[in-house]
């Protein structure tokens, strides 16, 4: 009796099978079998076979189904699969990311006066870029593109020091480039970054080249944020709903809903209206039951919005069809391209229920770095599984001398000498004279050295070297990189002002909070 074998495999494309059911049967798998198939009892005729055939049935291999068609046939293996139900696995080798790092970033000037906005530092010793790119290598993303244009010197230089993957070595197909605004032949090509999504199209080639081809879904990333995110889960989720373009979200209360994009959502998860930035009654219209996002009753009530993070995943023949074919004056994502899509294209929101803040204004930059210092914080950068990177400086340890430290971050190679530090975020190389009060204070450190002898020299000319000098007292300041503050001073704003800008004097003031700025001298005995 001649037999044939049936190999089950699982994730394996359907054969047509050519034998097996009775004439003009159709099977399970889609394909019309045919074949003939005399009637007698199977399971006997498997149980004789079984017997005499005990010796070759040890040769195959296990898992390995038997069965008697007829009798005429010789045995020959047969490879079919059910078919997948299951959604395909996202894979971060085919997937992308952009960051746009081009904003004149106006809303944290004095800050963005000499460096671009996601080269403004956070937390002592990272700067703004540093939390996207972080978040794309613990994702296993290593195809990052950074799109800039306004004040780049100093963003470049930060990622050329630390994201210079491969360093003359093969890095496989990984790589982070910067696409810097720059002008083209044609009238188009005159012009710079006239918004996200024209940073993008401007770019769009690049996207189209050969050694992208692999890439399949392209996330657009703000260099502004702060958070921690594993992307390849908000990629799985687009891949799951079956997703054009999916939205990252949060919920949001009233006092901050009209600085962002809100949108409703139905019960799947689609985004079935969006609105860029609403006002007044367009903000109350607004308004949604959060619960279906999970939150209590509780929290619904104080988050009755839904929040874009402006962040995203396209599938990449969509985002580039938007950007070229439907919509090719449209300039930004939020305001023009997505609440354009919403109506033709399957956009899924994506619930990020974590820490986020968007570092879009000086007091939102001051109030996330003074939260890192609270017990517990709501965010930290250290994390084993998911570090945050940064330029490696090579520092010595922070030197400490009989020093008060209450709620603080003490970044590397400081030297603090017989002063006070309460709730204050001390950056790399700081140094803080005798007497010394700071309170409810970010002071961004140093980019170099003065050695004790040039200190010396400097004050006996009676000049101000970097750091703060003895007994002056800082209190809701910002301090940027190499300022010099001279001794008794007193930064504490007592009048209250809101808004002030005195350059001439190296200092401004936004939403209360004093801005010292880069490079500048305040005087000793000076009170501000």
């Amino acid at each position: 009796m001649d037999s044939c074998c049936a190999t089950l495999k699982a994730n394996a494309n359907p054969v047509k099978l050519r034998r097996g059911l009775r004439n003009g049967g159709t099977g399970f798998w889609g394909e019309s079998m045919r074949g003939s198939l005399k009637r007698r009892d199977l399971s006997t005729q498997l149980l004789k076979w079984s017997k005499n055939e005990t010796s070759r049935v040890a040769k195959l291999k296990p898992g390995v189904a038997y069965s008697i068609l007829t009798s005429d046939i010789n045995r020959e293996s047969l490879t079919f699969q059910a078919p997948l139900f299951e959604t395909p696995k996202a894979e971060p080798k085919n997937v992308a990311s952009i960051i746009l790092g081009g904003g004149a970033g106006t809303r944290l000037f004095p800050l963005t006066g000499r460096r671009a906005k996601p080269a403004v530092p956070i937390g002592g010793c990272y700067r703004l870029i540093d939390i996207p790119m972080s978040n794309c290598i613990n994702s296993g993303i290593k195809k990052i593109f950074i799109l800039t244009q306004f004040n780049s010197f100093s963003l470049n230089r930060h990622l050329a020091r630390t994201y210079n993957l491969g360093n003359g070595v093969n890095f496989g197909d990984g790589f982070v480039e910067v696409l810097a605004a720059t002008q083209t032949p044609g009238e188009a090509g005159k012009k710079w970054f006239q918004g996200t999504a024209d940073a993008v199209r401007q770019f769009i080639w690049v996207f189209e080249d050969a050694k992208n081809k692999s890439v399949e879904h392209i996330l657009i990333l703000s260099g502004d944020h702060l958070y921690r995110m594993d992307y390849m889960d908000f990629v799985q989720k687009h891949i799951d709903t079956n997703a054009d373009i999916t939205v990252s979200c949060v919920p949001m209360d009233d006092s901050r809903a009209s600085d962002y994009g809100l949108m409703k959502i139905d019960d799947t998860g689609r985004i079935i209206q969006f609105a860029e930035k609403p006002k007044g009654p367009d903000l109350k219209a607004m308004q949604v039951d959060t619960t279906l996002l999970g939150l209590s009753e509780q929290d619904a009530r104080n988050n009755p919005y839904i929040a874009s993070m402006g962040v995203y995943v396209f599938r990449t023949d969509v985002l580039l069809k938007l950007l070229r074919w439907s919509y090719p004056s449209c300039n930004d994502f939020g305001s023009e391209i997505i609440p354009s899509a919403v109506r033709e294209h399957n956009v899924q929101a994506y619930l990020f229920n974590d820490y986020w803040e968007d570092i879009g204004t000086i007091k939102s930059l001051f109030d996330a770095n003074l939260a890192l210092t609270e017990q517990p914080p709501q965010f930290e950068f250290c994390d084993p599984k998911t570090p945050f990177y940064t330029s490696p400086r090579f520092l010595p340890p922070t030197k400490v001398e009989k020093c008060r430290i209450v709620d603080a971050i003490v970044s590397h190679g400081c030297f603090l000498r017989e002063c006070s530090v309460q709730h204050s975020i001390v950056g790399v190389r700081s140094r803080l004279e005798c007497g010394v009060e700071l309170k409810d204070t970010m002071m961004m450190g140093a980019d170099y050295y003065q050695t004790e002898s040039e200190v010396a020299s400097l004050l006996a000319e009676g000049k101000v070297p970097i750091g703060v000098g003895q007994n002056t007292k800082i209190r809701n300041c910002i301090i940027d990189k190499n300022a010099k503050i001279g001794r008794n001073v007193v930064i504490a704003n007592g009048d209250g002002v809101e808004e002030a800008d005195r350059p001439n004097e190296g200092f401004y003031i936004r939403s209360g909070i004093t801005v010292i700025q880069k490079n500048a001298t305040i005087k000793d005995g000076t009170v501000v």
